[in-house]
């Protein structure tokens, strides 16, 4: 059944036959869990169970926490079980204690299963950051004894159907006998980096600033893998093109600053721009300047940065370095590192 038809459907509590995709996958394969003791499939058997796979740099994920979040809390009392299940991208995400921080920052209360194995991630057959999972109580229920798991019922990959997801979810409440909660929707107020994407304005991609998937890159010569570099930035850029100017060495995951002073430069369209970056030594910073067209950003500045532009790198994450406020524009970004010592990895947009 299609979207739409099975949304209409859910909305006035007609029969809707949502498919089974296959009994609970095991969650054995996790190297740690967070927020809760280890979890098992067998011991899910009787709830209904969210499970929303995430790695913390993604700006994708971030912009759905709000909803996974607010139906974490919102079903609890009624047996729902949200299990978020983080599955690293970039090689320091493979950090508990990274992760542990970011757990801690976004308010996740929920249970976390470590997947820095990438066991969960493939006993799913699962592909994406983020990916929503929903899975029946009926296992039990059904069949009136505790030998069969619950099935998956439902899934979603990536951004939006915010309101059919929460409609099955309530759905296979009901289904399960279970009743009493408001099916009223629920409504977020995200903040920062978690709030929904400016799509209308919305003209440039996920640029990586390593070398294994970057594209558009524009400073003379190319980059030199895995070597000290000096690097310059052309006189003009290209929409979507990025450059590098001072000492930097571009590796296959991330871009270095060698010396202090190098920046990084990008002509983009978009509301909102971030970076994902980080201090190459944990306990250090490093200070930086963002501009925009040549300016301070002043009312354009993202949460990480103030009028002036300052900010600092503290912490392996993303930083939200530009929120415009007004008519969207091609214009240039620029980030001037006053220290050495920092890693970027990708831009992002909203």
């Amino acid at each position: 059944m299609k979207a739409n038809k099975l949304l209409l459907a859910a909305r006035h509590r007609a029969e809707v036959h949502l498919p089974m995709e296959g009994e609970l996958p095991s969650f054995s394969g996790a190297t740690a869990w967070l927020n809760s003791p280890p979890l098992t499939a067998d011991s899910l058997r009787g709830n209904v169970v969210l499970i929303d796979f995430w790695t913390y740099t993604c700006i994708n994920w971030l912009r759905t926490l709000p909803y996974v979040r607010a139906w974490a809390e919102k079903y609890r009392e009624y047996g729902v079980v949200t299990i978020g299940v983080h599955a690293p991208e970039f090689s320091f995400e493979h950090d508990l204690e990274n992760v542990r921080r970011a757990v801690k920052d976004r308010r996740v209360d929920y249970p976390i299963a470590i997947d820095n194995d990438f066991a969960i991630w493939h006993a799913f057959t699962n592909h994406y950051w983020p990916a929503l999972y929903l899975v029946d109580a009926l296992g039990h229920i059904r069949y009136h004894h505790f030998d069969a798991l619950g099935h998956i019922r439902y899934h979603h990959f990536g951004e939006g159907a915010y309101e059919l997801s929460e409609i099955i979810l309530q759905h296979l409440l009901v289904e399960a006998g279970i009743s009493g909660f408001d099916d009223e929707l629920v409504t977020v107020d995200a903040p920062g980096a978690e709030a929904a994407a400016d799509w209308d304005d919305l003209r440039s991609a996920e640029t990586y600033v390593g070398d294994a998937l970057t594209e558009h890159f524009a400073s003379p010569g190319g980059t030199i893998l895995d070597k000290r570099h000096l690097y310059a930035a052309p006189e003009r850029l290209r929409l979507n093109h990025w450059a590098l100017a001072g000492e930097w060495t571009v590796g296959r995951e991330a871009t270095a600053l060698n010396e202090a002073n190098g920046r990084i430069a990008y002509r983009f369209h978009a509301r909102d721009l971030h970076l994902v970056m980080g201090p190459m030594a944990r306990g250090t910073t490093v200070h930086f300047r963002v501009f925009l067209d040549g300016r301070p950003p002043g009312e354009a500045s993202g949460v990480d940065v103030d009028g002036q532009g300052n900010g600092v790198v503290s912490d392996q994450r993303l930083y939200q370095l530009i929120r415009q406020p007004g008519h969207i524009a091609d214009r240039l970004f620029e980030i001037e590192f006053l220290d050495a010592g920092v890693e970027a990895f990708v831009f992002t947009f909203g």
